[in-house]
């Protein structure tokens, strides 16, 4: 209900024409980060290998910090919020998968629901005897492999715990034994996506290989889940009313296999690895397009040997590096079945020694992630370079041809003839040093589609 809700409220924003095709926003590594990594930014985020961490507070502004310790373990070191009622105030939460095209590396997704051979989840909390809170996985389906805004198929909760009165969105509509357990069904519409919640009964602190699939697969019986659509990620974490401290997971792990018997034949190797820009902070890549048997989804970026991006198209900027430092890059590409090809030879940039990257201690990443004959759907990473919090940023440019932007989401859009303006919504202007969002928007154009030349600055 945290993503759901929250998606409701910025609904205004998103025009989920979204890159419905995918993501390209830079990730962070997949390498486990130090012990004792906190983050106290509302949409600041941690990867823990192959899993990602994310404080996710998008109906509040009070003080919350998260603390990542190793493995998958992590706590809600600081939160004390107070909301009677309504949408809860935060979802911190760890997930492996696509994250509104947040992807974290070695995941198996996206997976066909008609396609999904295995999904099995293991999950041990630590739950305070004080507070109003949830304890619950949220899970995405999309009828389309990747995108980079709100879902359009199903979004399954699955309550392990709960306490303070707390109910999940819709009504409760039946009850089942699913692996072993009995669960309390619930359902409802929103807008433009389904909601199914399973919730345990007797709740617990932790489950061990809790049959996933077996669960999705009573959804399907329902009605809930489209057999078509896909499995974008598994996330579990804490959604938040009244304090909150405390809460933590002690371990997490979700594995998800595709079935022998649908599409098994990885595209062609990328071709053709170039580098096409740097700055001291970043270095822009492209490369030929692969071919598939069914269809190519997206390509993974590999820096060093280590993914740090997706995308659906043929280009790709990677972010937050070190000036007059070289880097070697390797491309794959994958298919909606999840098979991913071997990685293309390797292409080497040496950042800059100084300058570029952008003005005002920021760096703005354009990204198409979607093209036709008439339009396309682009994504802006925003990146804060500087060594201090920001509270507001710009991105600008003009256009080389005659796009057109006709809906934009996460940003408000500003335009003179062939110049565009884009600023931070009210809810996404904080950065903190590092960190970094994201904006996009669908555009119409013929001709040439020439990606620009952005500038970003920082308040």
């Amino acid at each position: 209900m945290a993503r759901l809700l929250r998606a409701r409220a910025l609904a205004a924003a998103l025009a989920i024409a979204f890159t419905a095709a995918l993501s390209a926003v830079a990730l962070p590594g997949a390498q486990a980060a130090p012990a004792a990594t906190t983050t106290c930014s509302g949409t600041g985020t941690i990867p823990a290998g192959d899993y990602m961490i994310q404080a996710n507070e998008w109906n509040s502004t009070a003080p919350q910090c998260l603390t990542y310790n190793s493995g998958t373990a992590w706590t809600v070191s600081t939160a004390n919020f107070n909301l009677s009622g309504g949408a809860p105030a935060t979802y911190p939460s760890i997930y492996k998968g696509c994250h509104w095209g947040l992807c974290t590396g070695n995941s198996g997704f996206p997976i066909q629901m008609s396609n999904l051979g295995s999904a099995v989840s293991s999950w041990n909390t630590t739950q305070p005897s004080s507070g109003t809170y949830d304890v619950a996985y949220d899970i995405w389906f999309n009828s389309t492999p990747t995108t980079t805004g709100q879902p359009d198929g199903t979004e399954v909760m699955i309550w392990i715990n709960s306490r303070g009165g707390v109910q999940p969105f819709g009504s409760q509509t039946g009850n089942t034994n699913v692996d072993g357990m009995n669960w309390n069904v619930w359902t409802g519409q929103q807008s433009s996506w389904k909601i199914i919640s399973y919730v345990l009964n007797p709740g617990a602190a932790s489950v061990s290989n809790l049959d996933l699939k077996a669960l999705f697969q009573d959804a399907v019986a329902r009605g809930s889940i489209n057999p078509s659509n896909y499995l974008l990620d598994v996330e579990a974490g804490f959604e938040i009313w009244q304090g909150g401290q405390g809460l933590g997971t002690n371990s997490f792990s979700v594995t998800a296999t595709a079935g022998s018997g649908g599409d098994t034949s990885p595209p062609s190797v990328p071709a053709n690895p170039t580098v096409t820009g740097t700055t001291a902070s970043s270095a822009a890549l492209s490369w030929s397009p692969s071919t598939d048997n069914v269809g190519v989804a997206g390509y993974r970026v590999y820096r060093n040997g280590v993914q740090v991006g997706t995308t659906a198209g043929t280009t790709f900027t990677d972010t937050g590096l070190t000036a007059s430092t070289r880097y070697t890059y390797t491309v794959a590409a994958y298919d909606a079945a999840g098979n991913v090809s071997a990685q293309s030879v390797g292409v080497t940039a040496t950042t800059t020694s100084s300058g570029g990257g952008g003005a005002g201690g920021c760096t703005a990443t354009y990204s198409v992630t979607n093209q036709w004959s008439t339009g396309f759907t682009a994504n802006v990473a925003v990146t804060n370079t500087g060594t201090a919090p920001a509270n507001g940023w710009k991105v600008a440019w003009t256009w080389g041809g005659n796009q057109q932007i006709t809906s934009v989401w996460n940003g408000v859009l500003s335009t003179s003839g062939s110049g565009v303006t884009m600023t931070n919504a009210g809810y996404n202007g904080s950065i903190a040093p590092g960190g970094n969002t994201s904006f996009g928007f669908q555009a119409g154009y013929s001709g040439t589609n020439a990606s620009p030349t952005l500038t970003c600055t920082m308040s």
